[in-house]
């Protein structure tokens, strides 16, 4: 991927990010209910059985409120004020399914809404909000074995510190101390951090039900921030790979093969990322292809045949992105691969763009296609 393809990536990120449409407010459904992803006791924000989602802010001295949704926190609507104080809107049209961040501009400040809870994204901590979508029952909390997430914290003497990731065990590792378990690496995204896939993602959850469904065979998912340079939004091009595949194949794939029981070999050992996370994923698959057997790009780029030509073969390559996205480009790539002879699958996430719910989607599809 070029210095030139990663940026316009990150660009299309942002503006898929569509939030708001411009249909008449006249048919909106007043069935509006506090989201799921408020702080406790918290009536707003609320969302409605549409996609619709109402914000309610207490600023009495303020001369002005907007709310920005997205990442990055483009975009947004103007909050308006009332005779008590607090300003309240509605965004003007429905929302995607699923989980986007938020901020609020507050007399030209920007903070975060005291009703919602708080997710890491855009390089900082971000309000959150949750669209009820269709088919969230597979990411729904059930009644079902869980798994384990747990922290760790690994050497790193190329940083010359510890750093953090989080591992997904799956329900029975502690009971069978004999049985080995296949490994899936799995990248966040731009300004997200280790915390992106089992806060935003439903990582955890999504494992669960599939495993209790008997779709997929059990494996422990990794996850571990992906930025040892740091850079800042529109410097994406200054970001090198070679730090990062240091610290993810010299010293924490070390480090989880020896302190948990895992299949530590390239055919039980998958690497796979969003956005930047593809961007990652691809550039070390391609640089270390006897590390990895399985490859996964979620909104983060494309494989050609020629990338992984005299190199060891993948035993899958997954490629994915939202239908608001570019899915023309993921279903010429995946064809493309597969009249070369590789075993390439495509997903398109429909009516979602370059946001979680598409990643949750496309981690429900790829998981089932592990370590066959």
């Amino acid at each position: 991927m070029t210095h030139k393809s990663i940026v316009t990536l990150f660009a299309a990120a942002l503006l898929s990010t569509n939030s708001f449409s411009q249909a008449s407010q006249s048919a909106i459904a007043e069935d509006f209910k506090p989201s799921t992803l408020n702080q406790p006791g918290q009536e707003y924000p609320q969302v409605n059985s549409q996609g619709y989602a109402r914000f309610r802010i207490n600023a009495p001295k303020a001369d002005s409120v907007k709310v920005s949704l997205g990442l990055g926190g483009r975009g947004g609507t103007k909050l308006t004020k009332g005779s008590d104080g607090f300003w309240t809107a509605t965004t003007e049209g429905p929302m995607d399914e699923g989980f986007h961040y938020y901020n609020v501009t507050v007399d030209g400040g920007k903070f975060n809404d005291p009703g919602a809870q708080n997710f890491y994204g855009s390089v900082r901590w971000e309000s959150g909000i949750e669209i009820p979508a269709h088919d969230q029952d597979f990411y729904a909390l059930k009644d079902v074995p869980h798994g384990h997430v747990q922290q760790i914290l690994f050497p790193s003497k190329s940083t010359s510190t510890s750093r953090r990731a989080f591992v997904y065990t799956p329900p029975g590792y502690e009971k069978d101390k004999s049985k080995k378990y296949p490994v899936l690496y799995l990248q966040h995204g731009w300004g997200e951090d280790e915390t992106a896939w089992s806060n935003q993602g439903h990582a955890n959850l999504i494992m669960d039900n599939l495993i209790a469904e008997g779709k997929i065979k059990p494996f422990i998912i990794v996850m571990t921030y992906g930025m040892t340079n740091e850079v800042k939004w529109g410097r994406i091009r200054d970001f090198k790979i070679d730090p990062f595949q240091t610290v993810l194949t010299g010293e924490l794939i070390p480090y989880v093969d020896a302190n948990f029981r895992t299949l530590a070999n390239r055919d039980n050992r998958a690497m796979a990322g969003l956005s930047m996370g593809g961007m990652e994923t691809k550039s070390i698959t391609l640089n270390k292809p006897d590390v990895f057997g399985y490859y996964g790009l979620l909104s983060g780029g494309l494989y050609s045949p020629d990338d992984m030509k005299d190199k060891a073969k993948p035993k899958l390559v997954f490629i994915s992105c939202g239908s608001k996205e570019k899915p023309d480009g993921v279903k010429q790539a995946v064809a493309d691969l597969k009249g070369a002879g590789y075993n390439a699958v495509g997903y398109v996430s429909e009516n979602t763009g370059h946001e979680f719910q598409t990643w949750r989607r496309s981690l429900h599809e790829l998981a089932p296609l592990l370590f066959k």
